[in-house]
C-alpha cells in the first residue's frame, strides 16, 4: 500500500509528532521513509545584505534536523534525507511527485479562524494539492 512516506520537518513539536507516525506507517509497510527540509528565504533581504550566509546556515540546520528524524526511524526501515530550497508547499508537492511518495505525513501548529487565514498554511496548501494521500497529525499528538 505504502512504499514511500514523506515526513517534512522544520523542527518544530507538530514535525516531531508527524515523523513518531510517519516511522509507524514505514515500519508496518516496510517502506522507505524520506524526511524533507525546506529552505525557504525571500531574495528580497533588508538593507540587500547577502541571502547565502542565511541559505548556509538553514542548509546546516536542516542537515541537522533531517538527520534528527531519520535516526528515530525503526530498525530495518530504509530512510531517506532531502534539503530543497524554495516555497515549502511547492517543494513538498514536487518532491513528493519526483519520488513517487504514497502518503506526506506532516504537523500543522494548529492555528484557528484569524490567525490561519492570515498567516497561511503550507499544511493546508499541501493538502489541497496534493496528488497523493496527506495525513495530518495534531499539534498535541
Amino acid at each position: 500500500m505504502y512504499e514511500n512516506v514523506l515526513v517534512p520537518t522544520d523542527g518544530s513539536a507538530p514535525a516531531a509528532n508527524a515523523a513518531e507516525q510517519a516511522y509507524e506507517i514505514a515500519d508496518r509497510f516496510d517502506a522507505t521513509l524520506h524526511s524533507l527540509f525546506v529552505i525557504s528565504v525571500s531574495e528580497n533581504t533588508p538593507l540587500g545584505l547577502p541571502v547565502e550566509p542565511a541559505v548556509e546556515g538553514l542548509r546546516n540546520e536542516g542537515q541537522r534536523l533531517t538527520a534528527e528524524v531519520t535516526e528515530g526511524a525503526p530498525d530495518g526501515v530504509e530512510t531517506v534525507t532531502a534539503i530543497e530550497q524554495g516555497d515549502p508547499d511547492k517543494r513538498i508537492l514536487e518532491y513528493a511527485a519526483e519520488e513517487d511518495v504514497d502518503v506526506i505525513v506532516m504537523g500543522t501548529h494548529g492555528r484557528r479562524g484569524l490567525d490561519r487565514f492570515l498567516i497561511g498554511s503550507v499544511t493546508e496548501r499541501v493538502i489541497r494539492q496534493a496528488e497523493c494521500s496527506v495525513l495530518v497529525t495534531q499539534p498535541d499528538g
